[in-house]
């Protein structure tokens, strides 16, 4: 017999939290307009090359991050640049979070399950508040794999006391879905169209 769905393991970015803007479009869209930044510069010298070791823990973020900014934005501090990247990615869908909230109350445990590096998971958490309204957290900086490397879902499922098979993941990103289900999890597709209700029923 399968086992029973225990957990929910939820994205956080494209499920939970949105970019702050009206229109919906991504944190940096703005960047040169806000910051005299421009996004191409911001790749090419700072995601680019650093992104993977910061998001996996093997490289901290102001470490990085201070002196790609002096060689392609030094009129810009990192405290000031993190401020406005972790403000301008803030919009956490209430909605959906109250949702989350009765599958909890009826006795499904929900776990964060997100690429994140540490200061912005402190963020979620603390500044934006979804510790209280979770049981678990698990980003890439702290597990040391990011999603969708099969290790990801591997280590986080060895870390508690729950069967691959009784996890769900919820995410927008599809490569993370299929990842999830070859890791031996449930998974759903996240689009923001469908009912939560509606994709978690042939599970639960």
């Amino acid at each position: 017999m399968a086992s029973p769905i225990r957990a929910l393991m939820v994205d956080v970015d494209g499920v939970l939290v949105h970019a702050s803007s009206n229109d919906g479009r991504s944190w940096y869209t703005r960047l040169h307009e806000d910051l005299r930044i421009s996004p191409d510069a911001l790749y090419e010298n700072f995601f680019g090359p650093h992104w993977n070791d910061i998001v996996t823990g093997r490289a901290g973020l102001l470490e990085r991050l201070g002196p790609a900014l002096a060689e392609f934005a030094p009129h810009i501090s990192s405290d000031d640049f993190l401020a406005y990247w972790f403000g301008q990615d803030a919009r956490v869908d209430t909605a959906l979070l109250a949702e989350f909230q009765r599958y909890r109350a009826i006795g499904l445990k929900m776990h964060l399950a997100t690429n994140q590096e540490h200061l912005r998971a402190a963020y979620l958490l603390d500044t934006l508040g979804l510790s209280a309204h979770v049981d678990r957290v698990h980003y890439s900086a702290a597990v040391g794999h990011r999603k969708p490397d099969l290790a990801f879902f591997d280590t986080v499922a060895a870390s508690i006391d729950l069967a691959p098979q009784s996890l769900i993941l919820i995410d927008d990103t599809l490569p993370n879905v299929e990842a999830a289900r070859a890791a031996g999890w449930h998974a759903v597709h996240w689009t923001g169209e469908e009912r939560l209700a509606d994709l978690l029923a042939p599970f639960l």
